[in-house]
């Protein structure tokens, strides 16, 4: 069997959203992504099930989108209950802590609420949601090339640490289960 060669990078990310127009302004208008692409359908091309959308795709700079799909039905993403607000969300980088800076000032001028600057130690960071509840990042690295491979030769030793040692989940289910075995 030959080896697969490695996968060269995002072409997209696709969220639901509201409204397909408040969505565009705040991507293109307020983020300045270009609206790129724009599929509209009656049909679902990979299930075949009647379900009438539109497909915005916004670009970056290096080629890479992030798209939604209007259902027409005023729906945004539905944020899973059981998972803190701050855990899923998209990042979104840009070259220098300046323009990380630039980045906040714009969007509180807008109006947005921005959390940040963050300094994660390899990454500086601006934390904000969309129209739709989806927590987006502008973020900027701040290391060099020498120690992103430090980070990469310790990562599976890190991971496993994490495993050997994580807690146990705090759940009103876990316990419960926990309470029953031990019973």
């Amino acid at each position: 069997m030959t080896a697969l060669k490695r996968i060269s990078g995002l072409h997209h990310y696709a969220y639901r959203c509201r409204n397909a127009e408040e969505t565009r302004s705040f991507y293109e208008d307020l983020l300045g992504l270009p609206l790129a692409h724009v599929i509209q359908a009656d049909t679902v091309p990979s299930t075949g099930a009647f379900n009438p959308y539109v497909h915005l795709f916004f670009e970056y700079a290096d080629g890479s989108y992030i798209a939604f799909f209007d259902l027409g039905d005023e729906t945004s993403c539905t944020p899973d209950p059981e998972t803190p607000s701050w855990v899923n969300h998209f990042a979104m980088q840009v070259k220098t802590v300046a323009e990380v800076e630039e980045w906040k000032k714009r969007l509180e001028a807008a109006g947005i609420d921005v959390v940040g600057v963050t300094d994660h130690e390899f990454v500086k960071s601006v934390y904000f949601f969309d129209p739709n509840g989806i927590r987006l990042e502008i973020t900027c690295e701040v290391i060099g090339e020498s120690e992103r491979q430090t980070h990469r030769d310790e990562a599976h030793a890190a991971l496993k640490a994490w495993t050997d040692t994580r807690p146990a989940p705090q759940t009103e289910f876990y316990q419960f289960k926990k309470d029953t075995i031990d019973a």
